[in-house]
């Protein structure tokens, strides 16, 4: 072999070993440590992790190891595409009063070594400062959060979710949620609410009575004395995905199956500056074996518009997702604006889009 070639070759195998360092996944944590403040003696708090792919393949998240017992944790199973990010829930059960300061241990495909995620806070019999607890302020009633999900249910499923509620007032106050809708009970703990107390508002999803696959959205309100009317002020978002089943598919079957890839799975539109709309393009590629089709393109909220240019992409095809944010909702968004795509890919038949755009 020639001098010339040699150099050639090494030059080659040199390029390829750059390569497959710099082609990996990667991940970076947005936030490694939540301190929940102060939070109400066996009512059980949730802290949010965010982790992104930083990286130039897709990553996944292998296990989440909490350092105890009291800590019960969730995170998404699917791959983390480059660019994108996913979030880890971490419930603690504040069983004893007193400071607290918990780890989870996370492994990642896009990190050598683990890494470890904080949350912390303090467990009282009484509380005194309700901001970090309850941001949602709706006069006498403050509430945990403004915004329940049922996420990637399975037919038959009965999921409950729970929002925490504070009455800050000096009276008895008696929660009920207004225009509940019949596939959705409510359980109030307890039903009648002391001043300065914390209470428990259940909800259980029955998911036989979704009518369809993909997004259900509606709106409930929280009563705040006897008689009140339904608001913006009073308003917190209920949203359900319900999953199509592909567990009896075959392994010949699965192999022969679409597979949907995105050129982005998320959306940084930065600010409106005073435009009433600002679009963007995503585009959407079948790199399966049989045509993708896309049974429903829904978006979470009011601040979004959404359009498929073709909603079954053959083997091999892509097509065009367009997705719109509008001024005039963006400022006044309650949830975060996000895109949904549920199709027939058994690998990821759920596909979301988180946009972050501002006013």
């Amino acid at each position: 072999m020639t001098l010339r070639r040699t150099a050639s070759a090494i030059a080659i195998y040199t390029f390829f070993i750059v390569l497959s360092a710099v082609a990996q996944p990667r991940v970076e944590v947005v936030n490694d440590i939540v301190n929940m403040g102060e939070v109400m003696y066996r009512t059980p708090r949730v802290a949010t992790f965010e982790l992104r792919n930083v990286g130039t393949e897709p990553m996944h998240i292998t296990a989440v190891n909490p350092s105890c017992g009291c800590t019960k944790v969730a995170y998404e199973q699917g791959e983390v595409a480059a660019g994108a990010s996913t979030r880890i829930t971490a419930e603690y059960d504040a069983r004893l009063l007193g400071t607290f300061q918990k780890e989870l241990e996370v492994y990642t495909d896009g990190a050598a070594e683990p890494l470890y995620l904080t949350l912390q806070g303090r467990v009282v019999a009484t509380m005194t400062d309700y901001s970090g607890s309850f941001p949602y302020d709706l006069g006498a009633v403050k509430l945990s959060a403004a915004e329940v999900e049922f996420d990637d249910v399975n037919l038959g499923d009965r999921p409950v979710v729970e929002l925490q509620v504070v009455n800050v007032s000096r009276h008895s106050y008696t929660p009920q949620l207004m225009h509940l809708p019949p596939y959705i009970e409510a359980k109030y703990i307890p039903e009648r609410l002391a001043g300065g107390r914390v209470g428990r508002i259940q909800l259980k999803l029955n998911s036989d009575q979704l009518k369809s696959y993909g997004l259900t959205q509606t709106t409930v309100y929280l009563a705040r004395q006897p008689g009140d009317k339904v608001s913006t002020d009073n308003e917190i978002s209920v949203s359900a995905v319900l999953l199509p089943a592909f567990a009896h598919l075959s392994a010949a079957e699965m192999a022969a199956a679409p597979h949907m890839e995105l050129s982005e799975d998320s959306l940084d539109m930065g600010a409106m500056k005073g435009k009433k709309k600002l679009s963007r393009t995503i585009t959407v590629r079948n790199t399966g074996q049989s045509p993708l089709i896309v049974s429903s393109v829904q978006v979470y909220g009011k601040a979004l518009g959404v359009s498929l240019s073709n909603r079954t992409v053959e083997a091999g095809q892509t097509a065009k997702l367009k997705i719109t944010a509008y001024q005039q909702y963006v400022a006044t968004a309650k949830t975060m604006p996000r895109v949904l795509l549920i199709t027939n890919d058994p690998s990821w038949p759920k596909h979301t889009i988180r946009v972050n755009v501002t006013k």
